[in-house]
């Protein structure tokens, strides 16, 4: 039985996901201290989700482009990329 990546060795793996989370967590900390409304934080948190969104997709996007690479590079020969050598078929008659 394989054991289960921890948390932070996911996000360490993926390290612009890292650093979204810990963007949001000092938002929710007010780490910075100049968060004084509801508002502004409710702004900050939004802008972070939606960047952390963006990158989620890109690295979901780059991983899957590399095993479709590994599996073109292993795996059988694409089929039907290449020139049509036929005109068609003949007319008989």
């Amino acid at each position: 039985m394989t054991r289960k990546p921890s948390l932070e060795e996911r996000l360490n793996a993926h390290p612009h996901l890292r650093e979204r989370m810990e963007a949001l967590l000092a938002i929710v900390e007010d780490a910075s201290g100049d968060v004084e409304k509801a508002d502004e934080a409710e702004r900050r948190v939004i802008e972070e989700l939606r960047q952390m969104g963006s990158d989620a997709l890109h690295a979901w996007a780059s991983i899957k482009s590399a095993e479709k690479e590994q599996e073109v590079r292993s795996g059988d020969p694409v089929q039907g990329h290449g020139k049509k050598n036929s005109a068609g078929t003949r007319r008989s008659g």
